[in-house]
């Protein structure tokens, strides 16, 4: 069970796009809301309104997405419960809202309509909202019984648009290439064969590295926001890691004066050399410096 939480200004856009005969909307449960046709409903939101005009986007539209693999599981009253229950997490209480399920893709979803002004006039907080859904998301996955889907590994990337699209395409090659990689340059060197470029990021004007920035299609991305998994720390200590069970096995089959060339690539997976300010397109503190004084 995943959400997507969208606020806007205008209960219009939304119930008119919920309530899309295309996508074989269904009413399942609401709150405060007069239901004959489309406009009814509009206008009952936006009655509300008046008690708090100041409140710049009292949208409220939450999609919550179901594996494929509930879809027995998933009566529409328990799916009721489940929204309520989301909400109530949420802290979403005593105020509008409408909650309609689709059934124009394979998966199940539903649609939440709030109004973020509640009966009392109050604004309800949307801070750091979509943190919080999360870890809502996974107690209700885990307390239903529910398929918890592993991420990623389950996008159907061809339906990606950008920059989403090179986002995941980026992630699918750093989990391919760097159980492949002994250090940072075998891992730049096989990203580049599938079109991505990396950086890095430094600390200050020094020459200590800090974050790692990846490339694809004019779009980049922190090493963490691909996945956390992907953040310069993780990649670093994997790659030690490799490096040091190929050290293993040359020590295994070979003489020990191969020993050394092995430990020298482990030192640069560490650290990258001063001297080395090539393979990532960036600089290091003195050619910055250097730069600094010509423009003064």
């Amino acid at each position: 069970m995943i959400a997507k939480i969208v606020t806007g200004s205008n209960f219009n856009g939304a119930i008119n796009y919920i309530l899309d005969k295309g996508k074989n909307a269904e009413i399942i449960d609401s709150y405060g809301i007069r239901l004959k046709d489309n406009n009814s409903i509009i206008n009952s939101f936006n009655t509300q309104l008046e008690l708090n005009p100041n409140i710049s986007k009292p949208v409220y539209h939450i999609s919550l997405d179901f594996s494929a693999q509930d879809l027995n599981n998933l009566t529409n009253e328990k799916m009721k419960v489940i929204a309520r229950d989301y909400m109530k997490k949420m802290n979403i209480n005593d105020t509008q809202y409408i909650v309609v399920r689709h059934y124009d893709k394979e998966h199940p979803h539903i649609h939440l309509c709030i109004n973020r002004i509640d009966n009392n006039g109050k604004s309800i907080t949307n801070k750091n909202d979509r943190y919080r859904s999360e870890k809502i998301c996974k107690e209700l996955t885990v307390s239903n019984g529910l398929y918890y889907a592993s991420g990623k590994e389950k996008v159907k990337a061809h339906r990606l648009k950008e920059p989403d699209k090179s986002k995941y395409e980026i992630y699918h090659a750093l989990k391919d290439l760097i159980p492949q990689s002994a250090n940072w340059l075998e891992l730049q060197s096989n990203l580049l064969q599938r079109g991505i470029s990396l950086e890095f990021k430094y600390k200050g004007n020094s020459d200590v590295i800090q974050g790692v920035i990846f490339s694809k299609n004019t779009f980049s991305f922190n090493g963490s926001k691909v996945d956390r998994e992907c953040s310069y720390s993780k990649i670093n200590a994997q790659l030690i890691n490799n490096n040091q069970a190929i050290e293993i096995s040359h020590d295994y089959n070979n003489d020990q004066d191969s020993k050394t060339n092995e430990q020298q690539k482990q030192s640069f997976a560490v650290e990258l050399p001063s001297y080395y300010n090539g393979f990532t397109g960036g600089e290091n503190s003195n050619t910055r410096k250097k730069k600094r004084n010509k423009q003064i």
